[in-house]
């Protein structure tokens, strides 16, 4: 079965974060059994230039996917109906639903175009979550409006990452609408994972680390705010993509307004590869996010044994029960400055049982099959239909 994909942004690109490794991790551990055709940007998001290593406007051999770089030159409506009547496929796939290459170009030319009549998937990406659409709000629902009335959605399926996400689908489009859940498959176990040293703890003092794409979305000014009044030392290093500068400077002046006992340094950009590695250097990930369908950066901190305090906008509950983290509410901020209160006085020997807790939890969560199960029956009752 082929499977053909047209996402804003796929390897060897990292900055735009989560979607990538979603389509990663799907490659990764179905690419056996599907065949997956890929048509992203040529680039990086936010460079100015084209990947070096990879054949611009043409297929190339990406793991087990084929992948066309499509310069910007190509992403006329002309080009993308090329693709499609050209190309042999099963299932079409938007990774998406604002994206306006590679979704809403895909979905004009399929109500106007009579491009071939294939099923279609939508993976909105946690994008109908209510914190996502309160950013920019007054652009998205003049497109869902027109969406609904011109029908661009119509005889669709949702793909949602959990049931959360499916209420904020049907939240949306009605009770009607077709949406299977298909979690988003965690990336394949690595060895080397095992072999992160533990990151010692003292009582008094905390490691904090917030990695993610620098945004309003993620909400890194609300954690900046949290810390302001805790006792104690602390370092809250932040890694990511500076996505939106005029947000980020309002960060800094929230940075220049901390005490002395709290550091705060960015430290730039972590390509995938050592994204494990630096979570296990700190004794909390901190990510307050507006909303998430998943949060790869969230696993991957548990696997690495780095305890994790968040936003109840994601599908990660119960996380204080489990002894690995918390989850809280956004308008409680008086919870979070006690979680992080109580993390910076945690002795060595209490904080070694929540770390192990964390890898071991995140390692059940890896090694859950019942997810890429999940994932089959999704593009099998799709095809089906």
């Amino acid at each position: 079965m082929q499977i053909f994909i047209f996402t804003d942004h796929y390897l060897p690109g990292y900055k735009a974060g989560g979607p990538i490794r979603t389509l990663t991790n799907m490659v990764d551990r179905l690419g056996d059994e599907f065949r997956f055709k890929i048509v992203t940007a040529d680039r990086d998001s936010g460079d100015e230039k084209p990947y070096p290593d990879v054949t611009v406007d043409g297929w190339n051999r990406v793991g087990k996917a084929e992948v066309f770089y499509m310069s910007p030159k190509r992403r006329s409506l002309q080009d993308f109906s090329r693709l499609l009547c050209s190309s042999e496929y099963d299932i079409l796939y938007l990774n998406s639903f604002f994206s306006p290459h590679s979704t809403i170009k895909l979905l004009l030319l399929k109500k106007f175009q009579g491009t071939p009549d294939k099923p279609l998937i939508v993976a909105p990406r946690g994008e109908f979550s209510p914190g996502a659409l309160g950013l920019k709000t007054l652009k998205k629902r003049v497109y869902l409006l027109l969406a609904k009335a011109l029908g661009l959605y119509r005889g669709i399926v949702w793909q949602a990452s959990s049931r959360y996400e499916e209420a904020d689908i049907r939240r949306c489009f009605g009770n009607h609408v077709l949406v299977v859940v298909a979690p988003n498959l965690p990336t394949l176990v690595q060895k080397t994972k095992d072999q992160l040293l533990q990151c010692e703890k003292t009582a008094g003092r905390l490691k904090i680390v917030f990695l993610s794409r620098i945004t309003r979305k993620k909400n890194l000014d609300g954690a900046l705010k949290i810390l302001k009044s805790l006792n104690g030392k602390v370092q809250f290093n932040i890694y990511g993509p500076l996505v939106d500068m005029n947000y980020w400077a309002k960060c800094r002046k929230i940075i220049s307004t901390l005490p002395e006992n709290i550091k705060c340094r960015y430290q730039g950009v972590v390509e995938h590869d050592r994204v494990s590695s630096v979570l296990a250097e700190h004794n909390l990930f901190f990510l307050p996010t507006l909303g998430e369908n998943f949060g790869h950066v969230i696993l991957e901190a548990l696997v690495a044994g780095c305890p994790v305090l968040l936003s109840d906008q994601t599908p990660w509950h119960d996380l204080e029960k489990k002894g690995v983290g918390w989850d809280l509410p956004l308008n409680r901020q008086n919870m979070f400055w006690e979680a992080l209160q109580r993390c910076i006085d945690m002795e060595n020997a209490e904080y070694i049982k929540w770390s192990g807790r964390a890898r071991e939890y995140g390692r059940q969560v890896l090694e859950n099959d019942e997810v890429i199960e999940q994932n089959r029956r999704l593009f099998y009752k799709v095809v089906q239909m």
